[in-house]
């Protein structure tokens, strides 16, 4: 059975090569993309320092919707294009927001929220979904922080069977 190990946040580049390491040992032999899903944002909300939310939108019938996450109730559709999570989507790329108050049509599902990081999932067909972590603190995400979620997207979606070289970013 699988038991996450403490990881020193000290070093933001060894904490998600930890991280990454711990993830992909958590998914090995599973390819459910909701038990998967459901298990990287346990994963991210439990390791991840000054978090109040951890999860996954999916896609379906074009919009984003409320997938596996740890924290407070959320919304539960946001429209390609709208809010952080819809702009990721929108754009093919990850959104990094030191204050969400001054992001445009930032969506607020819960007001204690100051900064937000989003991570498109992008499978063999498009986008599939994004990753999606809000914290409390404004700039509680940087540079690291997104490289770092980027390569738990890339593991996340070889798991699933949703990558051209799964066993390669499983691997990394």
């Amino acid at each position: 059975m699988f038991e996450a190990r403490g990881i020193d946040s000290s070093d933001k580049a060894e904490f998600y090569r930890q991280l990454a390491e711990q993830l992909a040992a958590l998914l090995a032999g599973e390819s459910d993309p909701v038990a998967n899903a459901a298990n990287t944002s346990a994963l991210l909300f439990q390791m991840m320092p000054d978090l109040n939310w951890a999860g996954f939108y999916m896609m379906r019938g074009g919009e984003l919707v409320l997938g596996p996450f740890q924290g407070k109730p959320a919304c539960v559709r946001i429209p390609v294009g709208k809010g952080v999570c819809g702009t990721a989507v929108a754009r093919g790329a990850s959104v990094l927001v030191e204050d969400v108050h001054a992001f445009p049509g930032h969506i607020a599902c819960d007001s204690a929220s100051r900064s937000e990081l989003v991570v498109p999932l992008i499978g063999r067909r498009g986008a599939i979904g994004v990753i999606d972590l809000d914290s409390p603190s404004p700039a509680r995400f940087d540079a690291a922080d997104q490289a770092g979620i980027e390569r738990i997207a890339a593991i996340y979606l070889a798991a699933c069977g949703e990558t051209a070289d799964a066993g390669l970013a499983a691997a990394s």
